[in-house]
């Protein structure tokens, strides 16, 4: 009889079973009771979803362990126990009741080998949302639910799959691997030591206090979004079937997409995916096109923002150009020069006015035309370690229009770019991506 994993078909996995009901796991000890605030960079539209994490592991470790240390580690992190709510005063804006309910843990076992797992499931769809306890991926509102989701599945092999759920207003890439990170500290000690990088909790920092000339333009903001259907770009993908494409670039593709002049690993593989996306939609070549990405303002402010700061510390750097001057570009030195430029005017004045500008909130991020990438690769989500090695593999839960750049387990230096597309321009892209510069046969991306 043949195994149940080698029966799964098109990448689709079993459902998980759930041995018993999800748990709240409260802080371990007595945490500060108060409401927090929200700054007015957390406090942003766009940012009203949690960041979905998937590490996959060889070894596993008894749930019992794991909730205690994640029960230490939340007397630190005690406002990722707390709930969402709106602000009485000013029902637009969020806060946070740092009341100690605590964070929802679920167990559950799915029939499969981890191999078999990494082998059929080499991209999210749709069936990862069994990896979420189910009321997370269920749930209307999400101040219904607790701010931090867990859940552990145990694998027929004796490996685990670990699934994380922070929500976005609460903290950033960063902050989502230092908490991570201090789970994984504190679990893998017998001692449950206290975390390696405290975390500090004073977002009023990052909200305007004084008033600020806006001296500068923000063009990634917009009050007036383009009414026009076709024109919202975002909108209609989201409107279709999408499928994740995933292209792995290594160093020696890297170097060779680099142009003569120096510029960063982010900025030209931001650049090249920005032309292949651009080029593969077939816009109309008057439309202005946009490429939005974070770009981390930890210390770009005076006074630098204290270290361990718990909270969204970015701003949204923007490149805009039209698409024919992007798309019939021969080489990638005009486009890099653009995402330069768009991170050089990110200095301590520019930040401040961001700030300022974002206390209105009917302000939005515009993502009618515009390609917004975030770079996962060096957070180091790769390496969390709970005591029993290092993951197999690190995925985000789902694949969505949004590009995600990713680490690759074994290789420190490559660089994994997962987007979804529509399946009759997803060919055309990944050409655009590997074809143009890997098609003489020397490279395989």
């Amino acid at each position: 009889m043949a195994a149940k994993g080698a029966m799964i078909k098109c990448e689709e996995l079993p459902k998980c079973e759930y041995r018993n009901e999800a748990a709240l796991i409260k802080p371990s000890s007595e945490t500060p009771k108060h409401i927090l605030p929200l700054s007015d960079v957390d406090d942003q539209i766009f940012l009203r979803f949690s960041i979905k994490c998937v590490l996959v592991y060889r070894g596993s470790m008894e749930a019992e362990w794991l909730k205690l240390g994640l029960s230490r580690v939340l007397v630190d992190y005690y406002p990722l126990a707390g709930r969402l709510r709106t602000c009485p005063v000013d029902p637009q804006k969020l806060e946070v009741d740092c009341n100690g309910e605590g964070a929802l843990f679920a167990e559950a076992f799915l029939d499969l080998n981890s191999h078999h797992f990494l082998s059929f499931s080499s991209k999210p769809n749709a069936s990862w949302k069994t990896l979420l306890y189910k009321p997370m991926v269920d749930a209307l509102n999400f101040t219904q639910l607790p701010p931090l989701l867990l859940q552990v599945t145990y694998l027929r092999c004796g490996g685990m799959i670990l699934s994380t759920a922070i929500h976005h207003c609460l903290c950033d890439g960063i902050g989502t691997s230092q908490f991570l990170h201090a789970w994984a500290h504190i679990t893998s000690q017998s001692n449950l030591a206290r975390p390696l990088i405290p975390p500090f909790h004073s977002r009023h920092l990052l909200s305007h206090r004084d008033p600020t000339k806006i001296h500068c333009p923000h063009p990634q903001y917009t009050k007036t979004p383009r009414a026009n259907w076709h024109m919202d770009i975002t909108k209609s993908l989201q409107s279709q079937p999408l499928i994740p494409s995933s292209s792995i670039f290594t160093a020696s593709q890297i170097l060779r997409l680099k142009p003569s002049f120096d510029c960063t690993t982010f900025e030209i593989l931001a650049s090249h995916t920005w032309r292949s996306w651009i080029r593969s939609l077939d816009l109309p070549t008057s439309l202005h096109v946009k490429l939005l990405f974070p770009v981390n303002i930890r210390n770009r402010l005076s006074p630098v923002i204290p270290h361990g700061y718990y909270g969204n510390a970015f701003v949204l750097g923007c490149a805009e150009s039209s698409v024919n001057q992007l798309a019939v570009a021969h080489d990638l030195n005009a486009v890099v020069r653009l995402v330069q430029n768009a991170k050089s005017i990110i200095d301590h004045d520019y930040v401040r006015s961001t700030i300022f500008l974002l206390e209105d909130k009917s302000l939005q991020a515009d993502l009618s035309a515009s390609l917004v990438i975030s770079d996962w690769s060096k957070l180091g989500l790769q390496d969390l370690d709970f005591g029993f090695g290092k993951p197999l593999e690190m995925s985000p839960l789902a694949s969505d229009v949004f590009c995600l750049f990713l680490p690759v387990i074994g290789d420190i230096k490559a660089v994994r770019v997962l987007v979804s597309l529509p399946a009759n321009v997803i060919e055309k892209f990944e050409y655009c991506m590997t074809g143009d510069y890997f098609s003489d046969g020397k490279t395989n991306v």
